[in-house]
């Protein structure tokens, strides 16, 4: 296969991912290969998308979002519109990541008082158990 395309099982090999999740990133329009008959043929710039979708969900961004920001690249405007886009909705995405970091730290906090509270109650009535 060339340098400039892949196919399908090269794609999977190479980014971790099934065909199944090619085939779908496909028909949500995020991936758009060459066809050659029944085969699918990614170019260089599939694979540019692939990354970006993959690490668009690694951060929490819904597909249709990664979608439309890739879509952005197309404006013309040498990606201005599609960074400035970009930075939004990643600080949004940051904040709502640092919220959810506060909730769990708080919530792995209560747990652990609750066990340390149930240790203690455990203790003490063995203790109680021990001198009886």
């Amino acid at each position: 296969m060339s340098d400039d395309l892949m196919t399908i099982r090269e794609m999977c090999d190479a980014y971790g991912v099934t065909a199944r999740t090619l085939r779908f990133y496909e028909q949500k329009e995020l991936l758009r290969p060459h066809r050659d008959g029944q085969k699918r043929l990614f170019t260089r710039r599939d694979r540019a998308r692939l990354k970006l979708i993959l690490r668009g969900k690694r951060f929490g961004f819904p597909l249709e979002e990664i979608r439309q920001l890739l879509d952005l690249y197309d404006v013309g405007d040498q990606q201005v519109t599609q960074y400035t886009r970009t930075i939004d909705l990643a600080e949004r995405h940051l904040a709502e990541l640092r919220a959810q970091r506060e909730e769990l730290d708080e919530a792995i906090q209560d747990l652990s008082d609750q066990l340390d509270w149930g240790r203690n109650m455990l203790a003490s009535m063995e203790v109680d158990k021990a001198a009886e």
